[in-house]
């Protein structure tokens, strides 16, 4: 199986927006510069999953999930 070269995955996340990206699978409300929500990945209350735009990253406080707009999508979409 070929695998797909770390400059062209490195170059598909430096071209997308991890806000937009998440945000058409889940609602974001902006809190202060980076987004918040309620975790997709595990069940809560108040929300702990953060998005940040400037790092390009997804954190959540609550259960650890972390990662890329890459990660993001195989985790969600499964």
């Amino acid at each position: 199986m070929a695998r797909i070269p770390p400059a062209f995955i490195d170059e598909l996340l430096s071209r997308t927006d991890i806000v937009a990206l998440i945000e058409a699978r889940m609602p974001l409300k902006k809190a202060g510069k980076e987004f918040q929500a309620r975790c997709p990945f595990h069940d809560e209350k108040t929300p702990s999953f953060t998005v940040s735009p400037s790092k390009q990253f997804y954190h959540c406080f609550g259960c650890g999930a972390h990662g890329t707009a890459l990660s993001f999508l195989m985790e969600y979409d499964r």
